[in-house]
């Protein structure tokens, strides 16, 4: 599976871009306990969540290393949209956790997160796409009826064109969302991890091209034009 390269930032510093080992990261649960102690329950319960999360079929996740540096503890998946054996979208999402709570966030918890997929130049030139792609983050939490707090975020578009010896190969255009928010802790200070990963991929799909999973759901636009699959 092709994971999200790249740095990702919740406004709190940059998140390093070590993958790991994916068989480790399963088996060890990829928490990252840079002080030496113990999960807290909360965050326990929370990556659990994660793990236990029934997604649609088309989207391949993955535990991988967590970033060491932007919260106590922390917990990373790496995902990708598979049609066959191309990838037509993946993505990054970390659970950071500070018991103490963090001022920028307002809470104790926050989700990080890089999408990524290939488009059609003309649909990358298009000047509303980045608000589209930042309403689809906020609409598919929405969608699930998700309380959340201080999100931020980027939306980048890039393209590539080639010269000399490279010259046959198509121009290539990119879309990137790099964002965060603060989930809402539920019971026992525990946020609906889950419904928030399921938010995430409903995010992955719509930017892949897929189709809404639930028929008939205006709200949801999926995206046109998108360049063809990505080798794996």
């Amino acid at each position: 599976m092709a994971a999200a390269q790249g740095r990702l930032s919740d406004g709190a510093g940059g998140m390093d871009d070590a993958k790991g080992t994916e068989e480790e990261a399963r088996h060890k649960g990829s928490h990252n306990e840079s002080n030496g102690s113990t999960a807290p329950p909360a965050f326990t319960a929370a990556v659990e969540a994660l793990r236990a999360a029934r997604l649609r079929p088309q989207i391949e996740v993955e535990a991988t290393r967590a970033p060491q540096r932007l919260a106590p503890h922390a917990y990373a998946l790496e995902a990708a949209v598979v049609d066959g054996d191309e990838d037509l979208a993946d993505g990054r999402l970390v659970l950071l956790h500070d018991p103490a709570g963090h001022e920028a966030w307002h809470g104790t918890f926050r989700l990080v997160t890089l999408v990524r997929a290939e488009l059609e130049p003309e649909m990358a030139a298009d000047p509303l796409l980045p608000d589209v792609c930042w309403s689809w983050l906020t609409g598919a939490l929405q969608a699930r009826g998700l309380a959340y707090g201080e999100p931020s975020g980027t939306v980048t578009r890039a393209s590539s064109h080639y010269f000399g010896g490279l010259s046959a190969r198509p121009s290539a255009s990119q879309i990137e969302i790099r964002a965060s928010w603060t989930p809402r802790e539920g019971l026992g200070g525990v946020p609906d991890t889950a419904a928030h990963l399921s938010s995430w991929c409903d995010l992955l799909a719509q930017v892949a091209g897929l189709p809404p999973a639930a028929p008939g759901d205006a709200s949801i636009v999926t995206l046109p034009q998108r360049r063809g699959p990505q080798s794996r």
